[in-house]
């Protein structure tokens, strides 16, 4: 019975060293599985990152291309616009010039002979005087004519005619050297420039907006001019600078006004300030400000993107200020800065440097 009982065991310890062998063998594939499991898995997620990245990839690639197309496409609707404005005010340059130069051939005639009428008038009243000297009881007939034209009156009246003739020559002469100076805008040259003739040819094309119409009083312009030194520039294109900016000015004025009762209005009627000077040796500034409707500060952030405008449609394209912040920044070297608030005005700051 004990021998049996020892076979049994060893039988059993045979059984149970056999069932060991086979777990251990299970366990072996099965480690070898779950080593295969992970390799494929380790696989499968690199494969998986490498498409998430280049997705990812391909993602910037294309957000990259929109934004150079929208880019490019913007360029272009800026280039186009300039090229219009360009066009425009080259063509405005030289229908001024030509206006100018109409004028001031008739002009030139006038202006030269007023001096001559003065002369040859002085003579005539000197001969009507010597002719009362020497005749002191002349015809009757004469006697008549004399009261019946005045004559006293008329020789007083004829040196005002001719002094309002003076004035209104000299003024034309100061328009059409204004026009001249101010139709330099299709001229390409870079060269020394008087700013304050720029500024005041600009004003005198912009005279017609500055007086008063209707309800709306006229708006004054101070000037505060420094010494300025012959500026090098692009003279046209600065003249274009000053239009954009005192039109602008001019028009804010106006949609106070149109704000305002006519009381407020006459009160504090439109004024635009210009003032220049020489800042830290190195800068000539111009400081245009005015006393309108000002504009609010998000407003004021994209005053200077193209195409941006506050302006009803047909009354402003949004490219002037952009323009002009290109002509002062990119061409000249300089810097455009503008301040403002919602009723209390706008100042445009110009910088241009010396050298």
């Amino acid at each position: 019975m004990d021998n049996l009982s020892v076979k049994e065991l060893q039988q059993r310890i045979k059984d149970l060293e056999k069932q060991n062998r086979l777990l251990r063998k299970k366990l072996e594939r099965s480690e070898a599985n779950r080593v295969a499991l992970e390799n494929t898995y380790e696989i499968q997620s690199k494969l998986v990152n490498q498409v998430i990245q280049g997705l990812e990839k391909s993602q910037a690639e294309a957000q990259t291309r929109s934004q150079e197309l929208e880019e490019a496409f913007n360029n272009l609707q800026m280039m186009q616009a300039k090229l219009v404005e360009s066009e425009k005010m080259s063509a405005l340059g030289m229908l001024v010039a030509g206006i100018a130069h109409e004028i001031n051939n008739p002009m030139s005639f006038i202006a030269a002979n007023i001096s001559y009428a003065y002369t040859y008038v002085q003579k005539l009243i000197d001969l009507l005087n010597l002719y009362q000297e020497v005749y002191p009881q002349p015809d009757s007939k004469v006697t008549d004519l004399v009261k019946d034209i005045e004559l006293e009156f008329l020789v007083q009246d004829l040196f005002k005619l001719l002094n309002s003739m003076q004035i209104g020559s000299d003024r034309i002469c100061k328009i059409v050297l204004g026009l001249r100076t101010f139709s330099r805008l299709d001229e390409a040259e870079y060269k020394a420039a008087d700013l304050h003739e720029g500024l005041d040819s600009t004003l005198m094309l912009l005279q017609h907006r500055l007086k008063s119409a209707g309800a709306h009083p006229s708006i004054t312009v101070v000037k505060h001019y420094g010494q300025l030194p012959q500026i090098l520039c692009f003279a046209g294109q600065m003249n274009q600078v000053f239009m954009n900016i005192l039109a602008n000015a001019i028009d804010a004025i106006e949609e106070l006004y149109t704000k305002r009762t006519r009381h407020e209005t006459q009160r504090n009627s439109g004024c635009i300030t210009i003032s220049t000077s020489i800042v830290d040796s190195h800068w000539a500034e111009i400081v245009i400000a005015d006393n309108g409707l000002g504009m609010s500060e998000e407003v004021r952030h994209k005053i200077f993107n193209p195409f941006f405008t506050t302006k009803p449609v047909g009354k402003g394209t949004g490219m002037g200020l952009s323009i002009s912040y290109q002509i002062i920044v990119d061409k000249h070297g300089g810097k455009l800065d503008c301040f403002s608030k919602m009723g209390e005005g706008t100042k445009f700051i110009i910088q241009i440097p010396l050298q």
